[in-house]
């Protein structure tokens, strides 16, 4: 008797005012899909394709994605005199020019150039066409069979570019001509936390080391896990490695923040001082008491999966409190649409979200460390590493449960999503116990969703 009345559903319009309360078909309508894929993945939008230190050396390239659109990031050429100011990072499109084959089929390796297998067309590593055979066709006596008509010329004919700008060694990418430069893009209220882990203190960006990669399909809209780092309420809930040994719980200072519009945002918090990694230790019964996650008998071991050390760049100036300083052991930064950044006490990753459908996407882990790094500090951000990824002892629970959600929604399209912890409006808060943060990304949703372009 409580069901809500469908009868007047419009496709694609959101009947409600705000942003507090999501319809499921924005998780599992195949039309909508493709209207975000051209407005927001390929659109007036910065996507993450990589770290520069994937491709260290000239040719060096990695297969990448920007939304369904496999591209390549690569190093090209670039002569000594323009060094300065050209970095040599270039991101094409992987799709020839001539009949739109997937040319290149490896994840990474070095190239001195590209060559499609079906016609033999070759690429410059900078996408540019080098040059096809038969172009001037093929003699036959006095005679000239084949070749390209008048006025075909390599230079229009090369693979698609991409913009690129190169942030601390982030690599972002963007179809767009019209999409503001990158640090415009991310907002002076986010910025700050991208510099605190890639900015070394004489403002160089830091050196970075590759530790390693993780990679799954989970099947799920992509949209779920931007919301998923942008909830702060689920993991003191959700995770019993978090709520039992204190890395995230509702009672530790915290603090959300996102840009002016909603996309982007940071969710930061501290560890108690009383947590040394003991499920006993600094407990408060009011944010654990029901909670059927938190296991107060649970021990490790081995304790180094708990073995927290601070570093030194945790301790910045404070964005929001001018002569005040902040030293957060967890900052989770989601760029939108495509990138969230994770530093979890020791651990560092960036997590690419590519979407492979309305229900489904991949999520790639990159593993990071610092090129001062002693040995002893990566194999403790190693150690760390194990609680996320795929088989994570906490990133498990994500996969899982996104899969449970999308699942909910595909049996009840014309149902919402119930997003009003913390109220109805969109703004930061200096605690957990909110879903703004989500809210504010769908107000931006809607914003370019509903825009006719």
């Amino acid at each position: 008797m409580n069901a809500p009345d469908l009868s007047n559903h419009e496709p694609f319009r959101w009947q409600q005012r705000g942003s507090s309360r999501v319809p499921f078909w924005v998780y599992t309508d195949a039309q909508l899909y493709q209207q975000e894929l051209s407005k927001i993945f390929y659109g007036a939008h910065w996507c993450y394709v990589g770290l520069e230190v994937e491709i260290p050396n000239t040719g060096d390239y990695k297969l990448s994605h920007v939304g369904e659109r496999q591209v390549l990031m690569v190093r090209d050429r670039v002569a000594p005199k323009d060094r300065l100011l050209d970095n040599g990072i270039r991101v094409v499109e992987n799709r020839c020019a001539h009949r739109g084959v997937r040319f290149c089929q490896t994840q990474h390796g070095n190239a001195r150039s590209f060559v499609c297998p079906y016609h033999q067309w070759t690429y410059k590593l900078n996408g540019d066409l080098a040059g096809l055979p038969f172009k001037d066709g093929v003699k036959d006596g006095d005679a000239v069979n084949g070749g390209m008509p008048e006025g075909f010329d390599v230079k229009d004919h090369g693979l698609t570019k991409l913009r690129v700008e190169v942030l601390h060694g982030l690599v972002f990418a963007t179809f767009s001509e019209s999409v503001k430069p990158l640090a415009d893009y991310l907002g002076p209220s986010i910025m700050p936390w991208i510099n605190r882990i890639f900015k070394a203190p004489d403002g160089a960006a830091r050196k970075l080391t590759l530790l390693g990669y993780n990679r799954q399909r989970i099947p799920g809209n992509w949209k779920l896990m931007m919301e998923n780092i942008k909830d702060p309420y689920h993991p003191g809930l959700l995770h019993t490695w978090f709520v039992t040994f204190g890395l995230w719980r509702a009672d530790q200072k915290s603090r959300m923040v996102m840009d002016e519009h909603g996309r982007h945002a940071v969710m930061i918090s501290r560890r108690n001082e009383a947590d040394p990694g003991s499920a006993a230790a600094g407990v408060r019964q009011d944010v654990t008491e029901g909670v059927t996650s938190f296991k107060a008998n649970m021990a490790l071991h081995d304790d180094r999966l708990l073995d927290v050390v601070p570093e030194a760049w945790w301790k910045i100036d404070d964005p929001s409190n001018s002569g005040a300083d902040i030293t957060p052991t967890v900052t989770m930064i989601t760029l939108f649409p495509s990138l969230i950044i994770q530093q979890q006490v020791n651990s560092l990753s960036t997590r690419h979200i590519v979407p492979r459908g309305q229900g489904e996407f991949d999520f790639i882990w990159t593993h990071f460390g610092f090129a001062d790094d002693t040995p002893e500090m990566t194999q403790r951000r190693l150690r760390q590493a194990n609680l996320f990824g795929p088989a994570g002892f906490v990133s498990a629970d994500d996969g899982e449960v996104i899969e449970f959600s999308q699942s909910g929604f595909a049996s009840k399209p014309f149902h919402r999503a119930l997003v009003e912890l913390g109220g109805r409006e969109v703004g930061d808060t200096d605690h957990m116990v909110t879903e703004t943060l989500i809210r504010g990304m769908y107000r931006y949703w809607r914003e370019v969703m509903e825009t006719d372009t």
